[in-house]
C-alpha cells in the first residue's frame, strides 16, 4: 500500500492562544497563519473575541483582531459591502466573503477561517490569484466589435438586457472557482467556474459580435469540458449565481453549432 506525506514545511501545526482577559461574551477564532520570510511551517493561531465590543460579521472580527490583539495579521479587504470580493476566504469550512458572513452564522464553536483553498498563499489568510487574472483576461473580457461604433451607445433591447442577470453581478471572488474539485486537479489548463461564467457574459450579450470567437477560443477539452456538474460553485457563491448553470449554456451553444 502506498503512503503519502505532506512535505515537513506544509504540515499546519498549533499556534498562539490569545485570550480575551474579562471578557463575557466570547467567540473563538481559528487562523490559519503563516509568514513566507520565516522558515517555520504554518499555524493555527486562536483567538478570543469579545463580541459585545465586536460588530456581527467575521470581518469585523478579523479587523478587531489585527487593530486590538495581533497586528501581524495579513487579510485583504476592501468595500465591507460584498461588491469588491476582496476578502474572500475559507470561514466555518465554506468559502464565502467575510465581510458579509455573520459571525451568528457560524456553527463551530471554534470558528476556522483559511485562505481560500488549492492555491497559493502569499501569506496567512492572501491567496496568490495571479493565475485566477491571467485566466480570466485571457478570455478578452470586454465588448468586442467589428462594426464601426455608433454615435452614442450599443443599444439593447429589455430582453437582451435580461439575459445578463445573472452574470453581471460576478464579483470576481474566486470562491466558486476554488471550491471545485475540478480546478483543483487541472487548474492550470481548466478556467474554472469563476471565469467561464464571465465568458457566457460577454458569448451571451447582443452587443457583442464575436460570439463565434469566443466560442472557438472555449472549444478545448480542458478549458471548458473539465466541469463534470459537481455544483460545489453554485452553493458556495457569495452572490447567490449559478456557474454550473452558465457553463452548461455554454456547452449547449456548442452543440447548436454542430448541429447536434
Amino acid at each position: 500500500m502506498a503512503e503519502f506525506t505532506l512535505p515537513k514545511n506544509s504540515k499546519v501545526t498549533k499556534g498562539k492562544h490569545f485570550a480575551a482577559s474579562g471578557a463575557k461574551n466570547v467567540r473563538t477564532f481559528k487562523i490559519y497563519r503563516w509568514n513566507p520570510d520565516d522558515s517555520a511551517n504554518p499555524r493555527t493561531d486562536t483567538y478570543e473575541v469579545d463580541l459585545d465590543s465586536c460588530g456581527p460579521m467575521v470581518l469585523d472580527a478579523l479587523i478587531k483582531i489585527k487593530n486590538e490583539i495581533d497586528p501581524t495579521l495579513t487579510f485583504r479587504r476592501s468595500c465591507r459591502e460584498g461588491i469588491c470580493g476582496s476578502c474572500a476566504m475559507n470561514i466555518d469550512g465554506t468559502n464565502t466573503l467575510a465581510c458579509t458572513k455573520g459571525i451568528d452564522e457560524c456553527g463551530k464553536a471554534e470558528v476556522p477561517i483559511y485562505p481560500l483553498p488549492h492555491m497559493p498563499v502569499i501569506k496567512d489568510l492572501v491567496p496568490d490569484l495571479s493565475q485566477f487574472y491571467a485566466q480570466y483576461a485571457s478570455i478578452k473580457p470586454w465588448l468586442r466589435t467589428q462594426s464601426p461604433a455608433p454615435a452614442k451607445e450599443r443599444l439593447q433591447s429589455k430582453e437582451d438586457r435580461a439575459k445578463l442577470d445573472g452574470l453581471y453581478e460576478c464579483i470576481l471572488c474566486a470562491c466558486c472557482s476554488t471550491s471545485c474539485p475540478s480546478y483543483w486537479w487541472n487548474g492550470d489548463r481548466y478556467l474554472g467556474p469563476a471565469v467561464l461564467l464571465q465568458a457566457y457574459r460577454w458569448i451571451v450579450d447582443s452587443r457583442d459580435e464575436e460570439t463565434g470567437a469566443r466560442l472557438d477560443d472555449l472549444e478545448d477539452p480542458f478549458k471548458l469540458y473539465r466541469c463534470h456538474t459537481i455544483m460545489n460553485c453554485t452553493r458556495t457563491c457569495p452572490k447567490g449565481l449559478n456557474p454550473a448553470k452558465a457553463i452548461g449554456e455554454i456547452k449547449k451553444l456548442m452543440l447548436q453549432r454542430r448541429g447536434a
